[in-house]
C-alpha cells in the first residue's frame, strides 16, 4: 500500500507547488474513515483509493483531483458525509466527491432502458467538471487490474461493461494508453483462452524479432540524424485486444497479420514531422492507402499524428506514428494533458517551446467539446435507449473528414453519407435536405463519403425527412433527428385528423367550436394544449364525445335504446352495417359516386394525404364504394366498404365509427386497392390471359396467389390497384366473359 509520503512525492515530481498539507489531511481522513474495511482480495480497502490516486499522478493531475480520488469512496462506503468533506476540504473537492458518489451507484449493464438512463446520468455528472470522469476512469482501471478476485459471473459483467462504455469513452477522451489497458484487461476476463494464446504468440514473436526491432530503431535514428532531425524512435508490438479485434474483423489467423510491429517517432518541431515522413518514404516503400495525416486534420479528441505503413526489412510491414513531444502527451493522456497547457500555451508538457500547438489547447479540448455536445442531446427528448444507441455509435466509429463549401471541417464516422453530413452541420439542414453535391458534382444522398470530400447540401423549404432515412444513416445525431422529425410529422397528421373529427362532432351536437373554448376545458381533459387534444382524438386515445362534454358539461348525447341495427344492402351482394344503438354516428349514402351530399363527413382523398388513413387489409376500398371509417388507437382511420363483413367486429364500439366520404377529383393519379377472387380452368396460358385483361384496362397487379382446388380448377386471388369502382367493374365484366374463367367475385374483408 502506498505510504503517505510516497503520494506527496509522486505529486511533487510534476507539481513542485503542490499543497502537501491538503494531501496529507486527505490521506489521514480517508484511512481513518475506511478503518479495517477489506476488499475481495483481502487487501485493506484504503489501498484502492490510493491506487486510483496513483494512476492520476501518472496523468499529472491537479491537487483537487488527487484528493477527490483519495476520498471518492468515503461517502458511499463509510460514515463520512458530503457536508463534512466540503467543510474540511472545500466546496470544489466536495463537488467532485459528490459526482463520483452518484456515479458509483450506476449499473451500466442492467436492462437496456435502465442502462441508457444510467449512462445519461453518468454524462450529466461529468458535464460540470470533466475531472469526475478522469477519476472514474482511473477507478475502473484499478478495479479491472484486481478483477480476478471476483466471481466469474461478476468478472464477466464488469469486463463487458468496460468494453461497452469505459474503454471507448477513454478513447473518445483521447486517453489511448488507458483505453488499451482497459481493453486488454476486459479481454483477459471475457476470453481468457484467446488472451493467453495471443500473449504467448506475441512473446514468441518478440524473442524472434528483438534484433529486427532494434535494427529498425537504430537505422531510422541514424538516417534522421543525417538530415539534422533529432528523434526518439521506439518500437512496440500491438496489444492483445487490438490483435484479437483485427483477427475477428478480418477473419484471419494470427500468422496472417502482417503489421504487428509499430514504431513511434517523437521529433522536436512540426516541420520535423513532415521531414521525417520524407525520410521514411524514401527509405522503405509505402503501403498504398495506409497514410493518414491527423496533424492537418486532428481527430475530435485533439489527437494529432502522422500514420504511415511501410514495407521494412525482411519484407515485414511496419507501422509508424510520427509526432512531436507535445502531440505525444495529448495522444497518451488525452483530455488529462490539457491542464498542462492552461498557463503555458506554446510549450510542450516538458516546458519546451513548440510551434504548431493549437491555440484551443489552452482553453477547452475537442474531447470535452464532444462531451458537451453529447450532453446537449439529453435535452432533445430521446428515450434512454435511443440516447444510449446514439452515444455508442459516436464512441465506437472511426472518422472521415469532410468540408463545407466555406471550408468548415466536419468529422463523421466511417460510412457516413451526405445525410449524416447535413445533420452534422445543423438539424434544420438535415431535415430540409433534398440533394447533395460532392466535390462539385451531383451525387446521391446515400453516397458514402471519404476523407477530403467537399459536400454542398441542397435544401427545400417545407421538406421533412423520410422515415426510411433512419435505417440509412450512421450517426446517432442524424438518427435521433430523423426519429424526432418523423414523430412530429405523425403527430401533425393525427392532430389534423383529430381537428376534423372534433369539427364534425361539435357540428352534430349543434354546439359551436373554437380553440379558445377547448383551451378552457384542458384541465378536465388532463391535457396541456389544444394540440395534445387534437392528437389524442386523432390517435383514438380520446373520443370526440368526451371532448364535447368537457367543453359543454350540460351536453347530453341523444341515444336510442333497443333500436334494431341498421342494415344497408351492398351493390351486387348482401352487406351489413350496424350502428349499435348510436344515433349520433351517421354515415353518408351518397347519390352517385361523387358522394357530395354530406359536406359534414370527413373527406377521404387517398393515402397520400395529411391524415393517417389506411384501407381495409382484406379487399380495400375504391372511389364509388359506400364507405365508413373506423378509428383505431395509435393507427388512425381505416376505410371499409359498407358491405364489408369485417365491420361486424365493431358493432359494440360506436365511438370508433366515423362519417367519411370520397373527395377524389376527376383525373386524379392515385390508384386504390381492391381484391378479386377467381376460379379458372386449368389450361396453359390462363394466367397470362387474365393478366392481359387487367393490363389492357390499365389496372395494376400488386399481389397474386394461386391454389389448386381440384384437378380441373384453380383458385386465384388478385390484389389490384384501380382508379375507381367503374374501372374495377370494367375489369370484372371482361374477366367474366372469358371462357377459361368460371367465376369472378370481389372480396370485401
Amino acid at each position: 500500500m502506498m505510504r503517505q509520503y510516497e503520494l506527496v512525492e509522486r505529486v511533487r515530481r510534476y507539481n513542485p507547488a503542490t499543497d502537501e498539507n491538503l494531501l496529507n489531511r486527505a490521506y489521514v481522513y480517508a484511512m481513518r474513515a475506511h478503518g479495517t474495511q477489506k476488499r475481495a482480495s483481502g487487501d485493506p480497502f484504503f489501498a484502492h483509493p490510493l491506487e486510483v490516486a496513483g494512476i492520476l499522478t501518472d496523468l499529472r493531475l491537479d491537487d483537487a483531483t488527487i484528493v477527490a480520488a483519495v476520498l471518492h469512496d468515503t461517502v458511499e462506503d463509510t460514515t463520512a458525509t458530503l457536508d463534512e468533506i466540503s467543510e474540511l476540504f472545500g466546496p470544489e473537492i466536495g463537488a467532485l466527491v459528490d459526482g463520483l458518489t452518484k456515479l458509483k451507484r450506476l449499473d451500466l449493464v442492467s436492462k437496456r432502458a435502465a442502462q441508457g438512463e444510467n449512462f445519461r446520468k453518468l454524462l450529466l455528472a461529468v458535464a460540470a467538471d470533466v475531472r469526475v470522469l478522469l477519476v472514474k476512469l482511473a477507478d475502473r482501471l484499478h478495479n479491472m487490474r484486481t478483477l480476478h478476485h471476483m466471481r466469474v459471473d461478476k468478472r464477466e459483467r464488469i469486463a463487458q461493461e468496460t468494453l461497452d462504455i469505459y474503454a471507448p469513452l477513454a478513447g473518445r477522451m483521447g486517453m489511448q494508453e488507458l483505453r488499451e489497458e482497459l481493453e486488454d484487461l476486459a479481454l483477459r476476463n471475457l476470453k481468457p483462452e484467446i488472451y493467453a494464446t495471443i500473449e504467448q504468440r506475441l512473446a514468441d514473436l518478440t524473442a524472434k524479432s528483438e534484433r529486427l526491432v532494434e535494427s529498425i530503431e537504430r537505422d531510422l535514428t541514424t538516417r534522421l540524424a543525417a538530415q539534422g532531425i533529432v528523434a526518439e524512435v521506439t518500437g512496440r508490438q500491438k496489444r492483445p485486444y487490438s490483435i484479437s479485434a483485427k483477427m475477428e474483423r478480418k477473419s484471419v489467423a494470427f500468422e496472417q497479420l502482417s503489421d504487428i510491429f509499430g514504431f513511434r517517432v517523437i521529433v522536436q518541431t512540426l516541420a520535423d514531422c513532415y521531414a521525417t515522413l520524407g525520410v521514411v518514404h524514401t527509405t522503405w516503400p509505402m503501403v498504398p492507402g495506409r497514410y493518414k495525416d491527423y496533424i492537418s486534420t486532428p481527430k475530435q479528441n485533439d489527437y494529432r499524428s502522422i500514420h504511415t505503413t511501410v514495407i521494412g526489412p525482411k519484407s515485414q510491414r511496419v507501422e509508424l506514428q510520427i509526432r512531436t513531444a507535445a502531440m505525444d502527451e495529448i495522444a497518451e493522456y488525452g483530455i488529462a494533458a490539457h491542464a498542462l497547457y492552461k498557463d503555458k500555451a506554446g510549450r510542450d508538457a516538458r516546458g519546451r517551446e513548440e510551434t504548431g500547438v493549437p491555440p484551443h489547447l489552452a482553453t477547452e479540448s475537442g474531447a470535452y467539446q464532444w462531451l458537451r455536445r453529447t450532453i446537449e442531446l439529453l435535452a432533445e427528448g430521446d428515450s434512454p435507449e435511443e440516447f444510449l444507441e446514439h452515444t455508442k455509435l459516436e464512441l465506437f466509429q472511426d472518422q472521415v473528414f469532410c468540408f463545407t463549401p466555406k471550408g468548415r471541417l466536419i468529422a463523421l464516422p466511417r460510412g457516413a453519407t451526405p445525410i449524416d453530413f447535413a445533420y452534422a452541420v445543423h438539424t434544420d439542414v438535415g431535415n430540409s435536405a433534398v440533394g447533395a453535391k460532392i466535390n462539385g458534382r451531383m451525387a446521391p444522398l446515400l453516397h458514402e463519403l471519404v476523407n477530403g470530400d467537399e459536400v454542398e447540401i441542397a435544401r427545400a423549404d417545407g421538406q421533412s425527412p423520410p422515415a426510411a432515412w433512419e435505417s440509412l444513416v450512421v450517426t446517432g445525431k442524424a438518427r435521433s433527428a430523423i426519429r424526432r422529425a418523423t414523430r412530429s410529422a405523425v403527430r401533425r397528421q393525427y392532430a389534423g385528423l383529430g381537428r376534423q373529427i372534433l369539427d364534425r362532432a361539435f357540428e352534430r351536437a349543434a354546439r359551436s367550436f373554437s380553440e379558445d373554448k377547448l383551451r378552457g376545458a384542458l384541465p378536465r381533459l388532463a391535457r396541456t394544449s389544444t394540440e395534445d387534444v387534437f392528437a389524442a382524438v386523432g390517435r383514438g386515445e380520446m373520443f370526440s364525445g368526451d371532448v364535447v362534454r368537457a367543453v359543454y358539461p350540460d351536453h347530453k348525447d341523444e341515444r336510442r335504446t333497443g333500436a334494431a341495427p341498421l342494415q344497408q344492402p351492398a351493390a351486387g351482394g348482401a352487406g351489413r352495417l350496424s350502428l349499435s344503438k348510436d344515433q349520433t354516428m351517421r354515415l353518408t349514402f351518397p347519390e352517385g359516386s361523387a358522394e357530395a351530399g354530406r359536406p359534414d363527413a370527413i373527406p377521404i382523398r387517398g393515402l397520400d394525404t395529411d391524415l393517417p388513413v389506411s384501407f381495409a387489409p382484406n379487399g380495400g376500398a375504391v372511389p364509388g364504394d359506400r364507405i365508413v371509417g373506423i378509428l383505431t388507437p395509435g393507427i388512425g382511420v381505416t376505410i371499409y366498404p359498407i358491405q364489408s363483413a369485417a365491420l361486424a367486429a365493431f358493432d359494440n364500439e360506436p365511438d370508433r365509427w366515423l362519417d367519411v366520404r370520397w373527395d377524389v377529383e376527376a383525373g386524379a393519379s392515385e390508384r386504390f386497392p381492391a381484391r378479386l377472387a377467381l376460379q379458372s380452368i386449368n389450361e396453359p396460358g390462363v394466367l397470362a390471359s387474365i393478366a392481359q385483361v387487367i393490363a389492357d384496362h390499365d389496372g395494376n397487379i400488386d399481389n397474386l396467389s394461386m391454389k389448386r382446388k381440384t384437378q380441373d380448377f384453380t383458385e386465384i386471388v388478385i390484389d389490384l390497384a384501380v382508379w375507381d369502382l367503374k374501372h374495377l367493374n370494367a375489369i370484372v365484366a371482361e374477366l367474366r366473359g372469358k371462357r377459361t374463367v368460371a367465376r369472378v367475385n370481389r372480396v370485401n374483408g
